[in-house]
């Protein structure tokens, strides 16, 4: 097999230059325009066969993933959400991957590094749905780690791992599987120190938003919700490590009361199934293949599922809810959800004759409430126009991204998706205080008896917290009337879901706040039924609206040393050679979760 690589190099660059010299010769003998002709044409060959070479995909590829930097919901916007998030495939070109070379003979094979606890619950369970799928094709899977979390907890990255057909554990790394954690600021002390008056209201007791603020500790309703979440999730993933490892669930209960565990420990639990280094872990998910290629760059050459047929628009709406555009927040290094864009992607996916069904994918903590109806609106003016809406759900779809979603046709989640949080919460801080720590005086000069209802200095007086607490109570009133309409309950039932409450998308879907459990695979199906599309038609998925930017430089193909400008000569060779190939045709809520 090393011999093929230099053999193909020679015989390539044999062809090329013999082209280059049939070329020169052309012009030499055939002056004029037939020995220009002949120079275009065999331009134009030789063109068209590198472009093709470009998208050959060789047999016994095994595709390579790289989970150690997390997954991002949707590609970067700009140069610095690019360059901050550099390494993380995006979640979509990952499942489309594995369900693309799920049915591609050519495709024997998936080895991933997991391992660094960068991956959030809802994003595990899809990425192990995906590669169930991808394994019940008879294709292997290998998982390798340096180290299940390193003296940190790294429990969600070991369960997404059970989904591989084996585990590779470095030696000396250890499986950090050692539970789940939820960790809230209270900040109330520091405000105190600061001099800063926290004047916050909300609806209700369980929006815990405002406690980050006001508290110093968890009140009862916020540790009762929060821990009802953790004890639904952490069974999630001991039933999924159970049922993936041939281990009773007590067993693994057990075991997580024991970690961090050394390998040898792991090994002996039946956790992992070898200490390898990364090269011999490698070596073994090469067993049946002779190929890496990593997902993107398979994606990149074979082509998305989803590509004929029906026309399903696939709308993003990533990050904290705002009026305006969407852009890249530094601070949380993640994407914002704007508005605007939001609804100008459902007017262009409304008014595209060709689309039949929109999935909206919703992973928000929420924000705006004014921005949030902004964008439910759009979604009843899609129903409307006969365009079925189905929403998939996240990590996280609570408050705000909630509000968003409740007019779908359809809901779909994770079981370990955070959502509900059917609430709202407003104030400011009176920064007066503060202000004079440091030696600064703040005076103005008003009309009007509520103007300074925005102006940070003072709490509010007692004709302004009145206006607010009609805010909040016009607010919540509207959110759970808006969930009772979009969800078909009854006013009392959503006075009990909401009240600010989080729900796990397990809970929520025993509870009538979401339809069915899984994740963009199963809400296309649903838009596929809703939109009355055969159950053998062909989707082609289409993102709204068209992203377009100056491209950056892609990433290599593999992890393997690769002499880049000879690459696509391999490829050209392989496409000539290999005759067994076939081608590929602010209603928010707290971000503590760890």
């Amino acid at each position: 097999m090393k011999l093929v690589r230099p053999l193909q190099v020679l015989v390539l660059a044999a062809v090329v230059l013999l082209v280059l010299i049939v070329m020169v010769t052309a012009v030499s003998a055939l002056a004029g325009l037939t020995g220009a002709l002949i120079v275009l044409g065999l331009t134009v060959i030789l063109v068209v066969v590198l472009g093709l070479a470009r998208r050959w995909v060789s047999g016994g590829t095994v595709l390579e993933l790289d989970l150690d930097h997390g997954v991002l919901e949707e590609p970067m916007s700009g140069p610095l959400g690019r360059y901050t998030n550099r390494g993380a495939p995006v979640l979509r070109d990952v499942t489309d991957a594995l369900d693309r070379a799920a049915g591609d003979d050519r495709v024997v094979g998936l080895v991933a590094r997991v391992g660094n606890g960068q991956i959030g619950l809802g994003h595990a369970q899809e990425l192990r749905d995906s590669i169930m799928r991808f394994r019940a094709a008879g294709k292997r899977a290998v998982a390798f780690a340096e180290s299940f979390g390193e003296g940190g907890l790294a429990t969600v990255d070991y369960y997404l791992a059970t989904a591989f057909e084996r585990i590779h554990l470095q030696p000396h790394g250890q499986v950090h599987m050692d539970g789940v954690v939820a960790r809230a600021p209270f900040l109330r002390g520091l405000l105190d120190r600061a001099g800063v008056i926290p004047d916050l209201d909300h609806r209700s007791e369980y929006k815990a938003a405002k406690y980050t603020f006001t508290e110093r500790g968890f009140t009862a309703p916020h540790e009762e919700a929060t821990r009802a979440v953790l004890e639904d999730q952490f069974e999630q993933m001991v039933s999924g490590v159970a049922a993936a490892r041939g281990l009773p669930p007590d067993r693994v209960r057990g075991l997580i009361d024991q970690a961090p565990l050394l390998g040898s420990e792991a090994i002996e639990a039946g956790l992992i199934d070898r200490l390898s280094y990364r090269d011999e872990a490698y070596h073994a998910a090469l067993e049946a293949g002779r190929r890496l290629m990593f997902v993107d760059a398979y994606l990149r050459r074979a082509g998305r599922p989803h590509r004929r047929g029906a026309r399903i628009a696939l709308i993003h709406g990533t990050g904290s809810i705002h009026r305006g555009t969407s852009r890249f927040d530094p601070l949380s290094r993640g994407l914002s959800l704007g508005a605007d864009d939001i609804a100008a992607a459902f007017r262009a996916a409304i008014d595209d004759s060709r689309v039949q069904a929109i999935v909206f994918r919703v992973d928000s903590r929420g924000g705006s409430a004014v921005a949030s109806e902004v964008i439910r609106r759009e979604t009843v003016r899609a129903r409307a126009a006969g365009k079925p809406v189905v929403v998939s759900m996240g990590n996280v779809a609570g408050s705000g991204g909630y509000w968003i979603s409740a007019a779908a046709n359809r809901i779909v989640a994770q079981p370990g998706t955070v959502t509900g949080s059917i609430g709202v919460v407003a104030g400011k801080f009176a920064t007066r205080e503060a202000w004079h720590r440091v030696g600064v005086n703040w005076e103005e000069l008003h009309l009007g008896q509520n103007a300074t209802f925005g102006v940070p200095d003072d709490p509010y007086t007692d004709s302004e917290r009145e206006r607010l607490k009609a805010t909040l109570d016009s607010i919540y009133e509207e959110f759970k009337s808006l969930v009772a309409e979009g969800r078909s309950l009854d006013s009392a039932a959503v006075e009990q879901l909401a009240r600010g409450r989080i729900w796990t998308g397990a809970q929520a879907l025993e509870r009538g706040l979401v339809d069915a459990l899984g994740g963009i695979h199963r809400a296309l199906e649903l838009a596929r039924e809703l939109a009355g599309i055969a159950p053998q038609g062909g989707l082609a998925v289409r993102v709204y609206p068209r992203k377009r930017g100056i491209r950056l430089p892609e990433r290599r193909e593999s992890s393997e040393p690769v002499r880049q400008l000879t690459a696509t000569l391999f490829d050209l060779v392989d496409a000539v050679t290999a005759s067994s190939h076939t081608p590929a045709i602010q209603a928010v809520m707290p971000s503590f979760w760890s």
